[in-house]
């Protein structure tokens, strides 16, 4: 018997919009969620009156307006500009790169003395990049290369950058205006009283169950609904047939300090190697608090296995011929569906899943 038209397997964007729509539409829909919150990784944890971001920094962007009506049902969003800060041994520069990046470092002013500098710079690549620093330095030169990129990637990435593909970074930005603004998006900002008041009105009126592995109880749940969304690991949910796909971890350290302001930005990037974390996020700022105290998140990359939360897909070669074995494996399956940023090993922004999942709505359900 099936006691449900759909089973959402995880409680992130992707999962939760896909439900509330099924809902909407007369359908009956129970979402699990092997983590003990809904949300996925927008799950903000509220201390002190402070939302803390819980699984790293989102800030949502789009230039899709109907994406941003859509979003804007569930929660109004403040103002918020991402204008993250470099910092390379105690040295402050704006990104992205623009204008104020190049006056403080080469002491200039104009956008034709930096335009200069990055071309002399980046002529000692004559031949087409063979890996990622020849990359950097043929779109931005050597100084910004090796300040505020290497040592950040090679972090973030745990290989040095002549190990890395080009590919990873197939563009950088270069401004030649004094703009802070790291995106260059129609629409940004943080919703008014974070993240988890628009999953909670997604979800509202749905049952959900937490701290429940799908996989291990699979054959439960594979015969109590018409059909499954599954926004887990691909692989994940065969078992690992044909070996796990990678991804880079990520561990966070939380620090509350008795202090209302501790680096006057909510995002701070460290970019030399030395710095054994990527980035430290200052929460408050998101949504412009004033509270006496503050809390702070440092950002370690690390090296992933299976169990561990996946963050970043490494979307080389080699990966990506095993996703397309699964994503093959999973045309098979019946009734079924992979959705959202594991579900379909891609790397996704907030607006991206949105888009994806009421593509999937439209598909499915009218």
């Amino acid at each position: 018997m099936n006691y449900f038209d759909y089973l959402i397997v995880g409680s992130g964007l992707f999962g939760s919009i896909f439900a509330y729509e099924a809902t909407k539409r007369g359908k009956k829909c129970l979402v699990i969620d092997k983590r003990p919150h809904v949300g996925g990784n927008i799950y903000c944890e509220n201390k002190d009156t402070i939302n803390i971001h819980k699984y790293g920094a989102h800030i949502f962007h789009t230039n899709d307006t109907n994406i941003w009506n859509y979003i804007n049902q569930f929660s109004k969003f403040n103002n918020f500009i991402n204008s993250p800060i470099a910092n390379y041994h105690g040295e402050i520069y704006n990104l992205p790169f623009n204008m104020n990046t190049f006056s403080k470092m080469w002491n200039i002013r104009t956008p034709q003395e930096a335009f200069d500098i990055i071309n002399k710079q980046k002529s000692i690549i004559s031949t087409i990049p063979k890996n990622l620093e020849e990359q950097a330095i043929s779109l931005v030169g050597t100084d910004i290369y090796e300040k505020l990129i290497k040592g950040y990637t090679e972090k973030q990435w745990g290989r040095d950058c002549k190990s890395l593909p080009p590919f990873i970074i197939k563009r950088l930005p270069v401004r030649y205006t004094y703009n802070n603004n790291y995106f260059n998006a129609t629409y940004q900002g943080i919703p008014i009283g974070g993240y988890n008041k628009i999953i909670n009105k997604l979800l509202n009126n749905i049952e959900v169950k937490l701290n429940t592995d799908f996989n291990l109880y699979r054959n439960i749940f594979s015969t109590i609904s018409k059909k499954i969304i599954y926004t887990g690991s691909i692989d994940s949910y065969f078992n690992y047939k044909f070996g796990a796909l990678d991804y880079r971890g990520l561990k966070f350290k939380t620090y509350k300090l008795d202090q209302n302001n501790y680096q006057g930005v909510a995002v701070m990037n460290f970019t030399d190697k030395d710095t054994p974390y990527t980035r430290i996020i200052e929460h408050k700022h998101f949504e412009f608090g004033n509270q006496p105290i503050t809390y702070i998140t440092k950002e370690y990359p690390s090296n992933w296995k299976i169990g561990d939360e996946a963050y970043y897909p490494i979307n080389d070669d080699r990966n990506q011929k095993l996703y397309k074995k699964y994503f093959n494996l999973a045309k098979l399956e019946n009734n079924i569906i992979f959705g959202g940023r594991l579900g379909e090993y891609k790397y996704y922004d907030m607006d991206q899943v949105i888009s994806s999942a009421l593509k999937l709505v439209a598909e499915e359900l009218n």
